[in-house]
């Protein structure tokens, strides 16, 4: 109650890593592989983000840029500011010390707070042409640009980033240059035209890298997500190598809790950026998924292994991808995914079309792509998905919990 601004809609359509990640895909693959051009792309570090947040500058923009005053104002004064530690060492404590900076970035609302007191930061970057996406204190700073305008994007990118430096010292932040990542993003052709290898960045000069890591995602030049997959098999296998020395020790529903906590919140993380990649990297993730079952139920490796899936109700790699991409087009139509997500899906009744049946049946417009990765992008996979669902299952009154059960009991039918 106390937070009026957060209500339950609001607090839905707050993002998600995989809705930002999203996002960012949906930007390389379309300007980068559709429009004949590629992505720079940089992964800003900060130093000790959460940690050098000034309270008195954070409790003056709530109160300023986002109107919050009174009760909400003194709850927030209190919950920021209220707060000492001590260091314990050999046994022994040190004196109690006040918390004078930071948020808590382990806390629900730490995240919160941290984006809410650095809004302005997409305003500067935004003066320059470019486009941050945020998450937290993940910043991505990008601009997609011709092959031959490669110098034109660094000179551009280095004279933002002089003005993000200004902005972070006057609100007591640092940007760590040395850890900032730079990557080039675009076909194998174009990548090929391209001959810059090191770029500025504020006071040094930093190695352009092949692919890094985003909020858990690797993403490589060429969007093949060969390296994720790889990063995501070698993590899996090193869990299944642990818990097969203690299986013998548990119980099935033991085993099959361990597995859901270590493997499978693996093989699911951001899984709607694999869809249509190779079969080839698929059936590696399917290895492990199956590795994972047999280790479960201690079904043989000769045994077939449909069944095996289906009697523990999880669903095949290919086809938790198809439904991760569907639940995320029901939220975008039901108004609980992020606007960057929900202006990608658009139905057929909503652009202006003549009426036609289709109006009557909940049908997404799929927009036409120039390429093979284009089908890849959220705006043409996730509606061409939600176009080939029953009827009864994306009907427009449906609620998502009935969405969800109908969802995966259609895709276990197709398992």
């Amino acid at each position: 109650m106390v937070f009026e601004f957060l209500n339950k809609s609001t607090l839905q359509t707050l993002p998600y890593t995989v809705d930002t990640l999203t996002s960012i895909c949906e930007t390389i693959i379309t300007s980068s592989r559709e429009h004949d051009k590629h992505l720079y792309f940089c992964l800003l570090d900060l130093l000790s983000a959460f940690d050098c947040v000034n309270h008195s500058l954070l409790l003056q923009r709530l109160e300023h840029t986002f109107g919050f005053s009174g009760m909400v104002l003194r709850w927030l004064m209190s919950y920021i500011t209220s707060r000492s530690q001590q260091v314990a060492y050999c046994d022994q404590l040190s004196l109690t010390q006040s918390v004078q900076f930071g948020v808590l970035q382990g806390s629900v609302l730490g995240p919160l707070l941290f984006v809410l007191y650095t809004v302005d930061l997409s305003r500067v970057v935004a003066n320059h042409g470019l486009i941050l996406h945020q998450y937290a204190d993940d910043c991505q700073i990008y601009t997609n640009t011709p092959v031959d305008d490669g110098a034109a994007a660094i000179d551009q990118f280095f004279r933002c980033l002089d003005d993000v430096e200004a902005w972070m010292n006057s609100s007591r932040l640092r940007l760590n240059p040395a850890k900032t990542q730079v990557l080039w993003l675009g076909s194998k052709y174009q990548l090929l035209k391209l001959n810059i290898q090191d770029v500025p960045v504020l006071s040094t000069s930093v190695r352009v890298v092949d692919s890094a890591c985003d909020l858990g995602v690797v993403i490589e030049s060429g969007l093949t997500m060969s390296d994720h997959v790889t990063a995501v098999c070698r993590s899996a296998y090193y869990q299944l190598r642990q818990l097969r020395t203690i299986a013998c020790s548990l119980s099935g529903d033991a085993k099959k809790m361990l597995i859901q906590s270590f493997l499978s919140c693996r093989l699911d993380y951001c899984n709607a950026l694999l869809y249509g990649i190779s079969g080839g990297l698929i059936q590696r993730l399917q290895s492990v998924q199956n590795m994972a079952a047999r280790l479960v139920t201690g079904a043989r490796r000769r045994d077939h292994i449909t069944s095996v899936l289906r009697q523990l109700h999880w669903l095949p790699v290919k086809q938790r991808i198809d439904f991760k991409l569907t639940v995320m087009v029901y939220k975008s139509l039901h108004g609980f995914a992020p606007l960057y997500l929900s202006e990608n899906c658009q139905l057929v009744t909503d652009v202006g079309r003549r009426y036609l049946r289709s109006s009557d049946v909940y049908r997404c417009t799929v927009p036409r792509t120039q390429s093979q990765i284009g089908n890849r992008s959220f705006m043409a996979a996730g509606p061409w998905l939600w176009n080939s669902l029953p009827i009864e299952i994306r009907w427009k009154d449906i609620t998502f919990e009935h969405y969800g059960r109908l969802l995966k009991a259609y895709h276990d039918f197709f398992a």
